[in-house]
């Protein structure tokens, strides 16, 4: 498929590959989520500092700030052994027609 459907189906909840990579490797788009700032203390995912920081903007009344962090527009690619880094589209991913959907 080419990138226009790519996007598409990213949207749609899809994992996709292309042709020549490694048999159980795939990226997908992470669903977009609000996190709580009761979350945020626990997450494994952030540094100390981050959480610090986060939660300093949380009991700052005197901005408009929320008291939720938000993901978005996430691209992941899965790996060997589920490692997951972020995937950034090249302009070889882009101009080909070789996406497909992954099945499990």
């Amino acid at each position: 498929m080419k990138i226009g459907r790519v996007e598409e189906a990213l949207v749609a909840g899809k994992m996709l590959r292309r042709a020549g990579w490694p048999e159980e490797h795939f990226i997908f788009r992470q669903v977009p989520s609000i996190i709580g700032s009761q979350i945020v203390p626990k997450m494994q995912s952030l540094p100390e500092d981050v959480k610090g920081f986060f939660n300093k903007t949380f009991k700052d009344q005197d901005k408009d700030q929320i008291d939720n962090i938000y993901y978005s527009d996430q691209v992941c690619y899965v790996g060997s052994s589920n490692n997951l880094i972020n995937f950034a589209f090249q302009a070889s991913d882009v101009f080909t027609d070789d996406w497909q959907e992954f099945k499990i």
